[in-house]
């Protein structure tokens, strides 16, 4: 939890209410990881082959939802939406110095600490992996076959997240640029949705060619799991940017249109789950149909006309504690489960994962609340040292003015 994992809405984002269903998603989206690397944990491989917690694949699809995309989709529109409103409608956008500013002090304190404690606590001794450790340091471990999931597995996507990142401050005031001269809005529409198409368009080509033309197995990781074989989330997301910012407030479906299409992408998501083996079609192109299917579910939640039973679910209050907390239960959910089971506080056997997902739930919890309060709060609080230019904010104007 891209991600985005786990972001919170910057400059233009939606208005509070949107984003408070985007918030319960974030939060549905944390809970249903740390579901899927339980799921993963129970887990059996002998010689027969491999053996789910559920031997049932109608419900085995539920358990084993992937929704990693989901974070990638919404990072991605979040931080798209005032690159979009910029090219499209002439809005301004801050400086990139800004936007990475604000992004560091968002991921770094909790992600850097966590790193930390669970490397020091798996290398009691130095100098230990060390390059391990550079490389979760430097985002760098998504393109090592070997330890692309040591330390914090999930952390893989963030490496991916501040790709993104990077690329985004590159091609997004071109884009701007690009679209000043250009009269016509809806011209200026077209571009910006063409290229958002053509990089979508870039992991489909990626992994055709690994895949069909080169046999790549689907176990070679940095090949699959890197930028570009994952961009199209992120391109997804920025493709929505760019429809919502291109709409405005035209075009909100009404609740009996927004619902049933809600439906039609969650059905989708998990068809594509059921569906989905080692080397067939819908297990190699996963990601990419996915991450369409997520944007669909993103726009008929966040640009509805009315608000429907689902967005009421999405902001109940447990959702939202929950979504508040999300990229703390991102981050620790998975050194609390196997910490869990190295104490032996986790049952044994296939038959114990429903006791062991309520287990590693009920403690993933408290320890992402007290994260969020103790380190991601106090952490947040640093973006007020710069203003919306990057200056240094002056917190006593008046003072300097009577000493001038």
């Amino acid at each position: 939890m891209s991600t985005d994992t786990a972001t919170r809405p910057p400059e233009d984002a939606p208005d509070r209410g949107r984003a408070s269903d985007i918030d319960g998603l974030r939060g549905l989206a944390a809970l249903s990881t740390l579901l899927y690397h339980v799921w993963q944990q129970y887990y059996r491989y002998d010689a027969a082959g491999s053996h789910p917690p559920v031997d049932n694949p109608l419900i085995g699809a539920a358990f084993s939802f992937e929704v990693i995309d989901l974070f990638f989709v919404m990072s991605a529109y979040l931080l798209t939406l005032s690159y979009a409103r910029a090219a499209i409608d002439g809005r301004p956008i801050r400086p990139a110095r800004v936007f990475l500013f604000r992004r560091a002090i968002r991921i770094l304190p909790l992600y850097v600490l966590a790193v930390l404690v669970v490397w020091a606590s798996r290398n009691p001794t130095l100098p230990g992996d060390w390059r391990d450790l550079a490389e979760h340091l430097t985002f760098t471990h998504v393109f090592d076959q070997q330890r692309i999931f040591y330390t914090l597995g999930p952390t893989w996507s963030l490496s991916l997240e501040v790709c993104f990142y990077l690329v985004l401050v590159a091609i997004g005031p071109l884009a701007v640029r690009a679209c000043r001269p250009l009269r016509q809005r809806r011209t200026r529409v077209a571009v910006c949705a063409a290229g958002c198409l053509a990089l979508y368009a870039v992991p489909f080509g990626w992994i055709a060619v690994a895949h069909y033309g080169f046999g790549v197995p689907h176990t070679d990781w940095a090949v699959y799991f890197g930028p570009q074989a994952r961009f199209g989330g992120f391109a997804a997301g920025m493709g929505l940017a760019v429809l919502m910012a291109a709409l405005g407030e035209r075009g909100r479906p009404a609740g009996r249109v927004a619902l049933p299409l809600c439906g039609v992408a969650l059905a989708g998501l998990y068809c594509l789950s059921l569906f989905s083996a080692p080397e067939n079609a819908a297990f190699t192109f996963y990601h990419p149909l996915a991450s369409a299917l997520w944007a669909l579910l993103l726009f008929c939640t966040a640009h509805v006309r009315r608000r429907t039973c689902w967005n009421r679910m999405l902001t109940a209050r447990w959702m939202a504690a929950v979504g508040l907390v999300s990229y703390s239960l991102f981050i620790w959910h998975e050194p609390v489960m196997l910490q869990l089971h190295k104490a032996g506080l986790l049952p044994t056997g296939q038959a114990g994962f429903l006791p062991a997902l309520a287990i590693v739930t009920a403690v993933a919890l408290p320890v992402a609340a007290l994260s969020h309060w103790l380190l991601e709060y106090p952490a947040s609080l640093l973006g007020r040292l710069k203003d919306s230019r990057g200056r240094p904010r002056d917190f006593y104007p008046e003072a300097a003015r009577q000493a001038a």
